[in-house]
């Protein structure tokens, strides 16, 4: 090194060190800082390969780049991103910008299951220095562009999930101003996010120090006024110094946080090992090529830096997760939300990127073809410049620094402009704005500036001002003065992923969507109307519906006429569609499988051989297979996996959901199938084992509610014709029942009711029961208790309705108010967890037990304190009994013998003259049909 090289910086580093001695009373730590900082400058600018030290998302980087690229036309360009994303950037010609490259992973493979699903994300705006140099390097040919930076799986390989992963950490920085939670910000999801240069002081003190003494709110605002402003005017050398300068002081005052500075090395350490290796392999001229990268790690002190540095790195290799890639629409909302960066500051830069290609004349880089713009002018091939001997480096800084600032003068026009704008933004949205307004936004504007020590009022002096002067006590419709002014200044844009570069799910359901003669692409709800009496081949679109529906978000595709259950299909549907809005979950659908039939059938399998899955889950995803894929193949497979579910249970918590699904599966296949599946006959019969099994336990269990019994008696009950025929035995339930003796009052109902069911209590003692009970003092507070239990023991003796009905209104008859009321609010809620299944079932019975006139009530009486008496009968051929039988025994004898009853003919004049019995104790219905037939 020459003793030129050795001043190169010699002067800035004297006046640094005379600096610490006087603020820092001697030289000190201060000191090894500030020469710290000009020593890694200087080591940056020295290296053969150059590098390029950007900030995310900044204009002063890109068109610093852009004007970088042109000068140099470099053969290959090192980027800082992961370099398993390369294959992806091709595709950022088809899609409106911003979008995002993502790589996904469902499925883990050497990370913690629960970390899943995996995701990447890193958003591509054109206001960027890396959308510039993938631009020249795509578009120019016979230039390379590498990718250096970590893989995807590298990225959760070196995040500790204790500590706050090192990405996102740098989205939490102190003081970031979150962004609203609105739909937009959430398009990235919870994905990791990666990007070039982030660049923000880690020291919270120091980034409240450049915010208090520059008189700005955050850390966005700060960046703008005093990097990106002057920036913008200078040259090439003094961009990049001085963000080497800002970069290596953010490093030196960083915290000390053993992980986050691992990653950094680390990362730093893999860039510069896949560099040398591709200079190694290629024979490339480090002259010829340019590394981008952020501020950051520009200023990098590892061994491994530079095109000599050590090579004792050793990259990991990667786990075994599949990863999967793709392109997803991103915003400038989420660009903000994922990075911390204050609300409206990605749209404010997109408007300053604008300003300056319009006022530098430098002419961008953009990809041919690209979606969103207009097409660029055809330019004449450059041929690339002779190799010169790279230029000694100069000391730039020393003059930046001292340096005043230049003030920018006061573009009235463009002011007036904005207040203009904005007073009439403010009346559309509902304010009561005027030209006096406008007027003062005006002035309200350069007096903020003027107090912030600037003669130029920047965007965020505007917002303030608009804020002062328009807003009042209550935003008068969905947007405030703020919202309004970020709209103003570029709005929240929104990319889009364009049809070419979608994954081959995404562009399957396009193209069987195509008969709806919608544009799915665009944001926003559209209304599709699916007529399918008239226009059948519309069917197979509303499949595709209905699986989207079943997969995607709420709001993707939203039904609003039509219905799909089992065994039933509408004849027209109308559909409230928003695919452009969802196209994030869209393209994510098309990582899991290459059709959405692939992906709902893994997902069914998935979610019934999970260890978490119950029976009443798998019967779902059987309910499921056959509504939307219509696949007896996979119902039968997942059938079969409910019944080792069911069998295995050891509790009772889905028995009310396990009885619903198979009611609905049994009516499906009786009525829609010759036979019954193999699958649901077998669940029948083990699931009347299996509960009669859990019953007795359950009627003493605190943890199983009233309606969790319920539901498992109405299996036994329903399912109970089924399973006799399928080889049970009823002994098992009335066994079970034997062996229940419940203590709380609601189970005990639920028992009696079993026992009516099966025989083994009346009516008449079941009543005899209820009226004890209401008669015992002591037992009174606790009889709406039992009440409850009647009205649960409705799901399986459905039977019991009228008795119930006469049960509460005998409570409400003779229940002393202090017990009745409290009780009112246990019933109804007890109705409404009970669903709408038995709630109609009271109130029609009850609708034919009172009088349907409100006269008639003062002279009703209830039907259950009428007793009629058995009426003597006046005919005189009573005594014959029932000759017609005895005449005729022939049909008797048949059913005798076929069940196998034994037994002889009485005579006539023996016990048949005591007449049917049946008929003594109940002669309303003969009588009644008597005086119809007589009439």
């Amino acid at each position: 090194m020459t003793a030129e090289h050795e001043r190169s910086f010699e002067e800035l580093r004297t006046q640094l060190r005379e600096a610490a001695a006087t603020f820092a009373d001697g030289p000190d730590a201060l000191e090894s800082i500030l020469l710290g900082i000009v020593d890694d400058v200087d080591r940056a600018v020295r290296e053969p390969l150059e590098i390029f030290p950007v900030c995310h998302h900044s204009p002063a980087s890109a068109l610093a780049m852009a004007r970088r690229l042109r000068a140099k036309q470099p053969k290959v360009v090192y980027l800082e991103l992961c370099e398993d994303m390369a294959p992806l950037l091709a595709e950022l010609r088809n899609c409106r910008l911003p979008v995002a490259v993502q790589a996904f992973a469902t499925e883990t493979d050497g990370f913690p299951a629960e970390w899943a699903p995996l995701s990447v994300v890193a958003p591509v705006t054109e206001a960027s220095a890396e959308y510039q140099a993938i631009s020249y390097a795509l578009d120019t040919p016979g230039v390379e562009l590498v990718l250096v930076d970590r893989s995807s799986d590298h990225v959760y390989q070196w995040d500790a999930r204790a500590e706050q992963p090192d990405d996102a950490a740098d989205a939490a920085s102190p003081g970031s101003e979150s962004p609203p939670a609105e739909e937009e910000a959430a398009l990235h999801g919870d994905a990791v996010g990666v990007g070039i240069g982030d660049l923000r002081p880690r020291f919270a003190e120091l980034e409240e120090h450049l915010l208090r003494h520059g008189k700005v709110r955050h850390w966005s605002e700060w960046w703008h006024q005093y990097v990106e402003l002057p920036l913008g005017e200078g040259d090439h050398d003094t961009y990049r110094q001085v963000m080497l300068l800002i970069g290596s002081l953010f490093r030196h005052l960083a915290p000390g946080d053993p992980h986050r500075v691992r990653v950094d090395e680390d990362r730093e350490r893999h860039m510069w090992t896949r560099m040398r290796e591709h200079l190694a392999a290629t024979g490339t001229d480090p002259a010829d090529g340019l590394y981008v990268c952020g501020a950051f790690h520009a200023a990098s002190r590892v061994a491994e830096f530079g095109v000599s540095g050590s090579d004792t790195f050793t990259i990991a290799p990667r786990t075994a997760t599949k990863w999967q890639h793709g392109l997803i629409p991103s915003s400038h909302a989420a660009i903000e939300a994922q990075f911390g960066l204050a609300a409206g500051s990605v749209s404010i830069a997109a408007t300053l990127w604008a300003k300056n290609i319009r006022r530098t004349r430098v002419e961008p880089f953009r990809l041919a073809g690209q979606a969103g713009g207009k097409k660029p002018k055809a330019r004449k091939a450059v041929a690339a410049p002779v190799p010169a001997p790279p230029a000694e480096p100069s000391d730039k800084l020393s003059g930046f620094l001292r340096r005043p600032p230049v003030l920018d003068r006061l573009d009235e026009a463009e002011l007036l402009g904005w207040c203009v704008d904005i007073v009439r933004a403010a009346r559309r949205n509902g304010y009561i704005a005027s030209t006096a307004d406008a007027i003062a936004v005006f002035e309200t504007s350069i007096l903020l500036a003027g107090m912030r020590d600037r003669a130029r009022p920047t965007p965020y002096d505007f917002q303030d001002a608009a804020v002062t002067c328009i807003e009042k006590d209550t935003v008068p419709g969905r947007r405030d003065v703020r919202r309004l002014v970020e709209i103003m200044m570029g709005g929240d844009r929104i990319g889009q992923v364009g049809y070419e570069s979608l994954p081959p799910l995404a562009r399957d359901v396009h193209d069987r969507l195509a008969a709806l003669d919608l544009r799915l692409e665009q944001r926003g709800v559209q209304r599709a109307l699916l007529d399918l009496a008239s226009r059948p081949e519309l069917e197979r679109c509303s499949d595709v519906l209905w699986m989207l529906r079943r997969l995607m978000p709420p709001g993707a595709a939203r039904p609003i006429m039509g219905e799909r259950s089992l065994g039933e299909r509408s004849i027209q549907e109308s559909w409230d569609l928003a695919l452009g809005t969802h196209q994030r979950a869209l393209i994510e659908l098309g990582y899991e499988g290459v059709s959405i039939e692939q992906v709902l059938e893994q997902r069914l399998r998935r979610a019934a051989y999970a260890p978490q899955a119950t029976a009443a889950s798998v019967l779902e995803a059987v309910e499921d297979a056959t509504l939307y894929l219509r696949s007896s193949r996979l119902a039968d497979e997942l059938g079969t996996r409910a019944l080792e579910v069911l069998a295995a249970e050891r509790t009772v918590d889905g028995a009310p959901e396990v009885l619903r699904r198979v009611r609905r599966l049994l009516a499906y296949y009786r009525t829609g199938e010759p036979v019954l599946p193999p699958w649901i006959e077998s669940f029948v019969k083990t699931g009347y084992a299996h509960y009669c099994t859990l019953l007795p336990m359950s009627f003493t269990d605190d943890d199983a509610t009233v309606r969790q019994v319920a539901a498992m008696l109405g299996f036994l009950f329903s399912m109970e014709s089924l399973a006799l025929s399928l080889g049970c035995d009823r002994t098992q339930l009335q066994l079970a029942l034997a062996q229940s003796h419940p203590q709380e009052p609601s189970r005990t109902a639920l028992l009696w009711a079993a026992q009516v069911q099966l025989g083994q209590l009346s009516r008449d003692e079941l009543r005899s029961r209820c009226d004890a009970l209401l008669g015992n003092p002591l037992v009174v507070p606790a009889y709406p208790r039992y009440l409850s239990g009647l009205v649960h023991a409705l799901e399986p003796v459905p039977g019991l309705t009228d008795f119930v009905v006469e049960a509460v209104s005998q409570a409400f008859g003779r229940l002393p108010d202090p017990v009745l009321l409290p009780w009112l609010p246990t019933l109804v809620t007890a109705l409404r967890a009970g669903g709408a299944d038995l709630a109609p079932l009271l109130i029609r019975e009850a609708g034919r037990t009172f009088p349907g006139r409100l006269d008639a009530l003062d002279t009703w009486i209830p039907p259950w304190r009428v007793r009629p008496e058995a009426p003597s009968s006046g005919r005189p051929d009573a005594g014959r009994g029932c000759t017609l039988l005895a005449d005729h025994p022939g049909t008797c004898d048949a059913v005798a013998v076929l069940l196998g009853c034994e037994g002889t003919w009485e005579s006539p004049g023996g016990g048949l003259r005591g007449g049917v019995a049946l008929a003594g104790r109940h002669p309303d219905t003969a009588l009644a049909l008597e005086a119809l037939l007589s009439g």
